[in-house]
């Protein structure tokens, strides 16, 4: 009995992740939600009680996959191509998991009842780019507070776009976004390794080129992040 209720509670949260995703909280219909979970409105209400409770338990399940997520993101020796990564996922996520599209839409649609998604991530994005500065592997005048504001806009971006198709042609446009971005971002390597073998010299840090993309943020796509659990 104890496990028939555990389905029942999880079925209607999985639709009402996908109702709120799609229709908003004020759009969103509790007979819609009945409907996708094969259940009664009875069954709803004695697990959640309210629409409102329901929205908060949906925006919880989407906070913790987002946590999960990063979690299990490998760390890398280039904080570089550990952004890409991080920016990679949470754009999986925002394409592939409905309760995290559910919790972005929950935000707009009631700012202040639910707690950002970028509580969990930005933090994280922070700190990447801080070991990037103390590595010297920005570029000379990119101080970190700046790449934050930039690839948190990205990073937003790269979330909003779910509701396009997620194919090879996707994937081909951010890693070209991603090459255009590390270009004003990276420090040029030749002019690390002049600064080193000059120091209190400028070496070849004026340079504009960035390292290639693919040699330090070449880096295997995570398909676990954003997957339905099974």
């Amino acid at each position: 009995m104890q496990e028939r209720a555990a389905r029942t509670r999880q079925a209607v949260l999985e639709a009402a992740a996908d109702e709120f995703a799609e229709r908003g909280y004020e759009g969103a219909s509790l007979q819609r939600m009945v409907w996708r979970a094969a259940t009664s409105i009875g069954s709803l209400t004695f697990h959640f009680g309210t629409k409102t409770a329901l929205a908060e338990e949906v925006g919880a399940a989407g906070h913790a996959r987002f946590e999960r997520c990063l979690a299990d993101l490998a760390a890398a020796p280039d904080p570089l191509r550990e952004l890409r990564t991080l920016i990679g996922a949470l754009a999986r996520l925002a394409h592939e998991d409905a309760f995290v599209r559910a919790t972005r839409r929950l935000e707009a649609d009631r700012p202040g009842e639910v707690p950002p998604l970028t509580e969990v991530w930005l933090p994280v994005l922070r700190g990447l780019l801080d070991r990037a500065h103390d590595a010297r592997r920005l570029r000379p005048g990119v101080s970190p507070e700046d790449a934050v504001a930039l690839l948190a806009h990205l990073a937003e971006g790269a979330m909003a776009a779910h509701g396009a198709t997620r194919d090879s042609a996707w994937d081909a446009v951010w890693d070209s976004v991603w090459n255009v971005v590390l270009h004003g971002l990276a420090a040029d390597r030749a002019g690390q390794e002049g600064q080193a073998d000059q120091a209190g010299q400028t070496g070849q840090a004026g340079r504009t080129d960035a390292p290639d993309a693919t040699e330090s943020t070449d880096v295997t796509d995570l398909t676990e992040c954003g997957a339905e659990p099974a």
